[in-house]
Parts: structure tokens; sequence; C-alpha cells
């Protein structure tokens, strides 16, 4: 079992920077593959990135790619979405996500946290 717990969140204005922590519990969390994703008002949930168990390769939406960079700290349960250049559009609920594979697909990830509001004003 993987408890998540998101951090970071807030208001921001456009072209500002945020950074969003994701602590996990649990003992396994170096055995899983990270994911951050996002859900705005009356859109579906999708993904914004993903990171490997071993923090060698990372992988971006199209949408947020060259503006955010994931990272994870394995001594320390916790993974990092560094977000830049924010735009409105990017105004969601982050939530991140742990899994067996490091894929932009929500059904591969077992665990979720409760999420984390980033709101961006123009």
């Amino acid at each position: 079992q993987v408890q998540l717990v998101e951090s970071g969140g807030g208001l921001v204005q456009a072209g500002g920077s945020l950074r969003l922590s994701c602590a996990a519990s649990g003992r396994t969390f170096s055995s899983y593959a990270m994911g951050w994703f996002r859900q705005a008002p009356g859109k579906e949930r999708e993904f914004v990135a993903a990171i490997r168990w071993s923090g060698g390769s990372t992988y971006y939406a199209n949408s947020v790619k060259g503006r955010f960079t994931m990272s994870r700290d394995n001594a320390k349960n916790t993974a990092y979405l560094q977000m830049n250049s924010l735009k409105p559009e990017d105004t969601a609920v982050y939530y991140c996500a742990a899994g067996g594979s490091w894929t932009p697909f929500a059904k591969d990830y077992n665990y979720w946290g409760q999420g984390t509001q980033v709101t961006v004003s123009s």
C-alpha cells in the first residue's frame, strides 16, 4: 500500500512558477513509477508527466514539455513537479499517482493522492 499526499498548489500569475510535492508513505516508494495528472473543471483527467522508479527517465505531455520538470527523491519518498511559465490553461487540480509503469494512462496507476489546486490568473 502507498498513500500519497500532494502539496504546493496555490494561486499564481501567468508566467509564474510553482513546485508541487507528492509525499508517499510506505517502504516501497522507490519501486513505483510516479505520474502527475490534472483535471480542470468540466474536463477529463489528463496526463501531465511521469517518471521511472529510478528517476532516470521522464515523459511529458506536449502541452507542458519545456515548462514542467518532474523529479523524485527516493530517499525522501517524494516526487516533485516544477512548473514554470505557467499559463491560465494550466489551472486544474493536480494529482500524483503511483503505479507499476510510467505511462500516460491513468488506468496504469494504482494509487492516487487527493489532489492540490493550481490556479493561474491572467
